[in-house]
């Protein structure tokens, strides 16, 4: 059985019929680009109001005079996305440092940091106290000429403990006003449970902004297709209704397996010749790519939903109609 984490990694295992259909179903649909791609291209960059609210506490937080703020996600929901678009609106005096594999040693990490700032160093003298006297020069260097110091680390659930640690000690450097080193550590829910950890209770403390990225809702996903499709010269209604609602239905919300769903759906839309499409041709993308196993638990799980809701209506009826009569 594959599960939604899984579906994620699967883009780059498209067989060549699969790409060759892709540039046909273009075609078909009147599309100038692939709307679905999961490649971060700007262009299709969709803000939902959960990421406009992510990006404001991103932003607020580097702002204040503390040296972290902090994203987290479940796999897909965005969280790049935010930081891209984070990015895009620092001051043009922000000196940027990205590092996006970050299960490395202590030593390591550091040297990935030097390397981001433009820091010359001798390898062989390599040691914690080499590196770290090399970017707190580095950092005092850009303050005095104006310029701010943000780091990024994507996948930060992977660090270590003794690497955050290091990372706290690197934004001990600070003036009367502010830290000379703002890190923004972006990461899975596992990131959470692994700042609870008493060891590193001082970190988590001088994280001035946290925001936990949800999923898209129900609307949210309609206005994201459109969206999508809007950019690549197309038109929302190739889907129908009841394929957007099973669109949220199947993939919960999570931008990256809509991409995945809605581009197979549109191939076998394609090869079936049908102008628009329908539920079942959604459900047939889903079950190739997720198992048919996946897609009908989740179904059941909606139905129950929906049946629960509509339990909870009736009794409520009921007692007010019980209510009136006596």
């Amino acid at each position: 059985m594959t599960s939604l984490d899984e579906v994620v990694s699967l883009s780059s295992a498209y067989p060549q019929t699969v790409i060759r259909s892709v540039v046909m179903y273009l075609n078909y649909f009147g599309l100038s680009d692939n709307p679905f791609s999961i490649a971060p291209n700007p262009a299709y960059l969709y803000m939902s109001p959960r990421h406009k609210e992510a990006l404001a506490h991103l932003t607020f937080g580097l702002r204040e005079s503390g040296g972290f703020v902090m994203l987290t996600g479940e796999v897909g929901t965005g969280k790049t996305t935010v930081s891209r678009k984070l990015m895009q609106q620092l001051p043009d005096n922000t000196q940027v440092a990205m590092v996006l594999n970050p299960t490395l040693s202590a030593i390591e990490l550091l040297a990935s940091i030097c390397d981001e700032l433009s820091i010359e160093y001798l390898y062989e003298r390599a040691s914690l106290k080499y590196f770290t006297d090399l970017i707190l020069n580095k950092l005092a260097t850009n303050h005095n000429s104006g310029l701010n110091t943000v780091l990024i680390i994507d996948e930060a659930q992977h660090l270590l403990p003794e690497v955050l640690e290091q990372l706290r000690l690197l934004t001990n450097l600070e003036t009367n006003r502010e830290k000379l080193l703002k890190v923004v550590l972006i990461g899975q829910p596992e990131l959470q449970q692994l700042l609870k950890r008493n060891e590193l209770r001082q970190l988590a403390q001088r994280i001035t902004a946290r925001y936990h990225l949800l999923p898209l809702t129900s609307g949210e996903v309609k206005a994201y297709i459109s969206h999508r499709l809007g950019v690549a010269n197309g038109d929302s209604s190739v889907f129908s209704s009841g394929a957007l609602g099973a669109v949220y239905q199947v993939t919960g919300g999570i931008p990256r397996v809509i991409n995945l769903l809605c581009d197979r759906a549109l191939t076998l839309t394609f090869t079936k010749q049908s102008p628009v499409v329908h539920t079942h041709i959604f459900y047939a993308a889903a079950e190739q790519i997720l198992g048919a196993d996946v897609v009908a638990q989740r179904r059941g799980k909606q139905r129950n939903l929906l049946l629960s809701a509509l339990f909870v209506v009736a009794l409520g009826v009921g007692y007010l109609g019980g209510s009136w009569y006596g």
